[in-house]
């Protein structure tokens, strides 16, 4: 498989607080047949809330749920475990130590659905989840069934072309909760400004949730894809007949994983508006994963981009190019095509159309 490689990715630990809620909703699947519940888990603990270093505007909690996606009848239900982070009460910049209260007063906020690579879990992702949270957004991050090594049932790369269906049902069960009367998500989330986050094989999953005829949801607004791909393995189409969506594409020179041909391959093929960073000198976790200058690049320029296509701030447009100017480091292309040069010799996309 394109990915397993990983298997050494180093995961970085999330506080968590988890908040009693329960709600309930139908999946997403074309099969489904079932009506079992949507259910929360419910395990409150005392934390202390991370808050992004920099730029940040937002204090942040988070939420443990624990999502039971109803499948066939006859088949046990999918688990999804999700963090979920939100702007919280409290000085930006500072900690807020116990259970976080969510900023009521400033929202709701747009949702953003974060997908991680193989095999990784989300909490390896943690500084930027944190980030896009502390900017003024609420940021679900699942766990796909057969993804995090820690998790029960082990590992299965192939199950991802269950993951587009997945990411709906997750962005269901939000829009569900925060629909709710009550609930810490209560009211929270901007039902009508969505995007969609993912890296590696997250960000193939979220590139088929905007633009493969398989599983297009018209509920994303934007996405952003990370080192990512398209694979034949969904099925359908990319690309044809479907409304364009603003759409960020960002990857590493260095990428011997997703080798930039893949990203070139999406950038082409996609409508306009769409801007491709480049990560000069950059491997397939290193901007990701790691604190430093590549992955301060990431931050600020997937912020500029979300504030620009959900929050309806232009100005973030300008300031997005400047973010992603680094000499050295990163550049911006809006060009309607960039074509081989920036992929290697010889390199293809594995799993990709021809």
């Amino acid at each position: 498989m394109r990915r397993r490689a990983l298997l050494g990715a180093v995961l970085v630990a999330l506080v968590v607080w988890a908040v009693s809620s329960m709600f309930s909703g139908g999946s997403p699947h074309a099969a489904t047949t079932s009506t079992t519940s949507t259910t929360t888990t419910t395990t409150t603990t005392t934390t202390t809330t991370i808050v992004p270093s920099g730029a940040s505007h937002y204090a942040v909690g988070t939420i443990a749920l624990t999502l039971q996606e109803p499948v066939a009848t006859g088949t046990p239900a999918r688990t999804l475990p999700t963090t979920v982070l939100f702007p919280a009460v409290g000085p930006s910049g500072a900690p807020v130590s116990g259970a976080a209260t969510p900023d009521r007063a400033s929202g709701p906020y747009p949702l953003v659905v974060f997908s991680e690579g193989f095999p990784i879990s989300p909490n390896a992702y943690g500084q930027l989840l944190d980030a896009w949270a502390s900017a003024g957004y609420v940021v679900a991050a699942p766990t796909y069934p057969f993804t995090d090594p820690s998790a029960p049932g082990g590992l299965n790369e192939s199950d991802i072309i269950n993951h587009p269906a997945d990411l709906h049902f997750v962005i269901s069960s939000l829009l569900q909760a925060t629909a709710g009367s009550s609930g810490a998500l209560s009211g929270l989330i901007r039902a009508n400004r969505i995007a969609v986050i993912g890296q590696s094989d997250g960000g193939d999953v979220s590139l088929a949730a905007v633009s493969n005829s398989c599983c297009r949801d018209p509920r994303i607004s934007a996405a952003i894809i990370l080192s990512g791909a398209e694979l034949t393995s969904f099925g359908g189409t990319y690309f044809t007949g479907q409304p364009a969506v603003p759409l960020l594409v960002v990857q590493g020179t260095a990428d011997t994983v997703n080798v930039p041909a893949c990203s070139v391959q999406i950038y082409d093929q996609a409508p306009q508006p769409k801007y491709y960073l480049s990560l000069l000198g950059q491997s397939h976790l290193s901007a990701y994963l790691y604190a430093g200058a590549p992955q301060d690049v990431v931050e600020k320029v997937t912020i500029d981009f979300l504030n620009a296509y959900l929050k309806g701030s232009s100005a973030s447009l300008g300031t997005m190019t400047s973010d992603a100017t680094v000499a050295g480091l990163a550049g911006l292309s809006r060009a309607p095509t960039i074509g081989p040069p920036l992929a290697p010799l010889g390199g293809t996309c594995e799993g990709a159309p021809t």
